[in-house]
């Protein structure tokens, strides 16, 4: 718990909006009986909620520590000015809060199932593996060329287990020289909001990894490195893969949460657990 402490310690200084790390390391806090730290992550979620544009969700958060601590003035104040905030917006055309465009946005919690197949074998245009968001990510930024795009996305086996892990789509790149590691996993990590977890020094549950198919793991490049609560930690270079998601959801009946991860250090370690 105390490694698991320091690494979202880390993670959450650099990276201030990920509200996700902050409710994994709130909950740590709490398993230790560490109830200012508790409070004092709560009140960063909800401004991480509040840079969001997530009103709703940062005016609960507020209401959530209020109920233990009545008199906190900090929790008071923000909530007086966030209501404040969403009052002078009232109207019937009003859109102060970004919880409700979520659904337009690429998720990793997606529980949609995929596309009927009508009994034939299930094709990649079947499922969503994050194939549309990654193109828009780096095709729009003028990073990469359709071309290369076409030419190096994975299209793993899906009839039929894969034979070795399936190279993530930001090392082919790199590998193939079309895109530095370092530039695209930077790109990745800033345009998609998801975290990064340096996986390489973290203390991977390798036993729970191992509670997932080594086929799911291998196919997707993904390694369901911990769990908190009832969410399942995942490393990934690719956070747009609804269907991997989906997949270990139905394993773990837990929400998935994807961090990035090095692809080199991510398969490495994949290699490691499923030798």
């Amino acid at each position: 718990m105390s490694q698991t402490i320091e690494m979202f310690e880390v993670i959450t200084q650099s990276q201030p909006s990920d509200y996700q790390s902050l409710e994994i390391l709130k909950e740590a806090y709490m398993k230790l009986g560490r109830e200012q730290d508790v409070v004092g992550t709560a009140k960063r979620i909800a401004q991480a909620y509040v840079q969001l544009g997530q009103l709703s969700s940062a005016i609960m958060e507020y209401e959530s520590i209020l109920q233990r601590y009545p008199d906190d003035a900090d929790a008071q104040n923000a909530l007086a000015e966030i209501e404040s905030k969403a009052n002078s917006f009232a109207g019937p055309s009003a859109a102060v809060d970004t919880d409700l465009m979520k659904a337009a946005a690429p998720s990793a919690r997606s529980t949609a199932e995929p596309a009927p197949s009508n009994g034939k074998p299930l094709t990649h245009a079947d499922i969503d593996d994050g194939r549309l968001a990654m193109q828009k990510l780096y095709i729009d930024s003028k990073l990469l060329a359709v071309a290369d795009f076409d030419l190096y996305w994975p299209r793993p086996p899906l009839d039929k287990p894969p034979v070795a892990i399936i190279e993530p789509f930001l090392q082919v790149l790199a590998e193939k020289q079309v895109l530095p590691l370092d530039k695209s996993v930077k790109h990745l990590v800033e345009k998609s909001r998801a975290g990064y977890i340096p996986i390489e020094k973290y203390d991977v549950d390798v036993e729970y990894a191992r509670l997932f198919p080594r086929e799911l793991c291998q196919r997707w490049a993904v390694l369901p490195f911990d769990r908190m609560s009832k969410a399942t930690m995942v490393a990934t270079a690719n956070p747009f893969n609804k269907q991997a998601a989906r997949e270990i959801e139905a394993i773990s009946r837990n929400r998935v949460l994807f961090y990035v991860a090095n692809p080199p250090e991510l398969i490495k370690i994949l290699k490691k657990v499923f030798r």
